[in-house]
């Protein structure tokens, strides 16, 4: 994708394969995804998101009450405008739309996974509408979506399943009116182990990051389990996260900035900062975000070093 913005319509330009080999050449670089986390010493694994135009893209468009064929626009956090889903009736949903990705996760690892699916106010923010009162009614109809969408992938096998929520740091005043209204709708009655991702946007896009969430302790009051969040570029403050003392905390450590590699030192210096705010039994070590805009032999190499890194702290901790 080099530096495109990450598509909140279908991008089916994207592919380099023709439609007839997509699902096989996806299918192939799944398992490359599932072996290099594997091989980099990832105790979680995930499916490496690999059939998805964007993070959002593939869910949001696979949904009832949204017009594929005529766009609507909506700004970006970068400030952009972009081509968005335009609503046009009631959100629902009429299948499952990664329940058969999580079983063909499931089938080729026997580690922990994770499945990911765009959080209700974010896809509200990424979204034209043209049918719905106001937005809070359409948040809670992607609510109930996704929590349908997740319950399915925990039948399916999932351990965990992460609701990525980005535009609750990028438009935290909004947030607050009813976003966590939203999520806690999608959580309900949810049987597995959830999170919620919260971050500063990609770095190949978002260069400059702020001292501090502008939406974070807001998640005690949240029934996820765990929050997601960066710590490595935007060198953050810990100390915030003896707000969520309940929860969690799925730690950023790798600086996705640069191509630069970390080494299991400086991982390992991240992963402390955080033992004065939050108990080691609570901390997961995580990328800070995604890694989609990293060459792929940086990436392999940063997750080898986050997991050299952990092992660090987990030998000092015993």
């Amino acid at each position: 994708m080099g530096d495109r913005l990450p598509p909140r319509t279908r991008a089916l330009e994207l592919w380099r394969v023709d439609p007839e080999q997509l699902k096989e050449a996806q299918d192939d670089a799944t398992v490359i995804a599932i072996r290099e986390q594997e091989m980099a010493g990832l105790d979680i694994i995930t499916d490496g998101e690999t059939r998805r135009e964007s993070y959002s893209n593939r869910f949001a468009t696979a949904l009832d009450g949204v017009d594929i064929d005529n766009p609507g626009t909506a700004m970006d956090r970068t400030g952009k405008s972009n081509p968005v889903p335009r609503i046009i009736g009631p959100i629902r949903r009429r299948h499952a739309v990664e329940v058969e990705d999580v079983k063909f996760l499931r089938a080729h690892t026997n580690r922990r996974i994770k499945m990911t699916i765009p959080g209700p106010f974010t896809m509200s923010q990424q979204a034209q509408n043209d049918f719905y009162e106001d937005e809070v009614e359409m948040a809670m109809d992607y609510a109930r979506v996704v929590n349908e969408e997740a319950q399915d992938l925990f039948n399916a096998g999932a351990d965990v399943v992460q609701i990525d929520e980005p535009y609750m740091q990028a438009r935290s005043d909004i947030a607050r009116e009813y976003g966590l209204q939203a999520l806690n709708c999608a959580l309900d009655g949810l049987t597995g182990e959830t999170a919620v991702h919260i971050c500063f946007g990609y770095a190949a896009h978002q260069h400059e990051r702020p001292e501090g969430y502008s939406f974070l302790s807001e998640f005690s009051k949240c029934s996820v389990h765990g929050i997601s969040i960066e710590t490595a570029q935007s060198v953050l403050d810990c100390q915030v996260l003896e707000t969520l003392p309940d929860k969690k905390i799925i730690l950023g450590v790798l600086d996705l900035s640069t191509h630069e590699i970390e080494t299991p030192e400086i991982v390992a210096d991240r992963i402390r900062r955080a033992f004065p705010f939050c108990s080691a039994e609570r901390i997961i070590v995580a990328p800070d975000c995604g890694l989609k805009y990293l060459p792929r032999e940086v990436a392999f190499s940063k997750m080898r070093a986050m997991t050299k890194g952990a092992a660090i702290v987990r030998e000092t901790l015993m």
